[in-house]
C-alpha cells in the first residue's frame, strides 16, 4: 500500500517522544513490510489540513494517523469521506477506537501490527451529517466536558485531574431537559439528564466503548431526570461495567435515531467524538455499516465473527 502517516507532536504520548526518531522507526517498520510508507511530524493546528490534502491524492491508498482520540476521530472523518484505509497509532489518553479494534496500545507495538496486518470495513456513524468514530452525547457529559474545558492542565495527569473535579461539579448539578426521540418505530418524548449515542453498543467495559464496529447498530441510552445521590449510583455502576442494569437508563439499539429539544437553550452542548459543540434543536443520527476501512492486525476480523457467532448461539 501507498500510505502517508501524520504524527501529531502535540497529542499525548508524543509529547515525551523523540519524534524525529519515532518517524524514522515507522518508516523503516512499514517499508520493510513492503509498503511505499512517507511520515510526517505535523502540529496538532496542522495535522487535520494535512490529512485532508494527503486523502484527496489519487495515489494513497492510506492514511496513517497517530495522536490522541480527538486526531484520530478527524482522520476517521477524512479516511471515509476519501475512501482511503485508515491506520491507527493510539497516543492519546483513552484511546477509545484503538481499542475497539483491538490494537496495541504502545505506539512502537502498533506500528509492526499495522504493517502486518490487513484492512476491514468497520461501521461509522454520523450526526446531522458529521460522522464520528465514538460516540455523540449531550446533557452530564457535555456539561462535564466544559467545565473540564474550563480548567487549565499541560499533561495527562492534569486533564486527568481536570476530568475528576468537571465529574464532581456535574454530580451536585446534573442538568435537565426534556427530548423527543424516534427510534426503531418508536415515538416517546422523555425528560431526561443524559443521552448517549455510540457506534455501536458499548461493551461491558469501564471505559463505554463498542467490542465489535461491525455491528451495523447505534447504541442509544438515555439517563435522568437525576439527583446528586442518583448520578453517584450511576457513576458506580459504569465503573463497575453495569450501567444497563442500572434502573435509570434506558437502553435501545437502531439504525437511525432522530432527537428533537424542544425546548433548547441558547448556550447548550454536546460532544462529538470528545469535541464541544453547539447543540442543535433536531440531531439525525445514522450509522453506516462497513463504510470505514481501518488497518488491523492479521486475523481480527476472523476472530470477532467468530466471537460474534457463539454469542449469538448462547443467546
Amino acid at each position: 500500500m501507498k500510505l502517508i502517516g501524520f504524527f501529531n507532536r502535540d497529542g499525548g504520548t508524543f509529547k515525551t517522544t523523540d519524534m524525529a526518531a519515532y518517524e524514522m522507526k515507522a518508516e523503516q517498520v512499514f517499508r520493510d513490510a513492503g509498503h511505499d510508507f512517507e511520515g510526517l511530524v505535523v502540529s496538532g493546528r496542522e495535522v487535520v489540513a494535512a490529512m485532508e490534502r494527503a486523502a484527496r491524492r489519487d495515489d494513497i491508498d492510506g492514511i496513517v494517523a497517530g495522536g490522541g482520540d480527538g486526531t484520530i476521530s478527524a482522520a476517521a472523518a477524512v479516511a471515509w469521506r476519501n475512501g482511503v484505509a485508515l491506520g491507527v497509532i493510539p497516543a492519546g489518553t483513552m484511546n477509545l477506537f484503538a481499542r475497539s479494534l483491538r490494537l496495541p496500545l504502545d505506539i512502537y507495538q502498533v506500528l509492526d501490527v499495522l504493517a502486518t496486518g490487513e484492512v476491514d470495513q468497520v461501521d461509522i456513524g454520523s450526526a446531522n451529517g458529521r460522522p464520528f468514530i465514538h460516540q455523540f452525547s449531550a446533557g452530564m457529559h457535555a456539561r462535564m466536558v466544559r467545565y473540564r474545558n474550563a480548567y487549565s492542565y499541560r499533561s495527562r495527569f492534569g486533564k486527568m485531574s481536570a476530568s475528576t473535579r468537571a465529574a464532581l461539579g456535574v454530580v451536585f448539578n446534573p442538568p435537565e431537559f426534556d427530548v423527543d426521540f424516534e427510534a426503531e418505530g418508536v415515538r416517546e418524548r422523555r425528560h431526561v439528564s443524559a443521552i448517549s449515542v455510540s457506534n455501536n453498543p458499548f461493551g461491558p467495559n469501564t471505559l463505554l466503548y463498542a467490542d465489535d464496529l461491525r455491528g451495523g447498530e447505534l447504541g442509544f441510552y438515555t439517563a435522568g431526570p437525576l439527583r446528586p445521590l442518583s448520578v453517584a449510583r450511576l457513576a458506580i455502576d459504569m465503573l463497575r461495567g453495569r450501567f444497563r442494569e442500572n434502573a435509570d437508563v434506558m437502553v435501545m439499539h437502531a439504525r437511525q435515531v432522530h432527537l428533537h429539544f424542544p425546548k433548547l437553550r441558547s448556550l447548550a452542548n454536546c460532544v462529538v467524538d470528545g469535541e464541544l459543540l453547539p447543540l442543535e434543536r433536531d440531531i439525525a443520527l445514522k450509522l453506516h455499516a462497513g463504510e470505514l476501512k481501518v488497518m488491523i492486525k492479521q486475523g481480527t476480523a476472523a476472530r470477532v465473527a467468530e466471537e460474534d457467532s457463539i454469542s449469538s448461539a448462547v443467546v
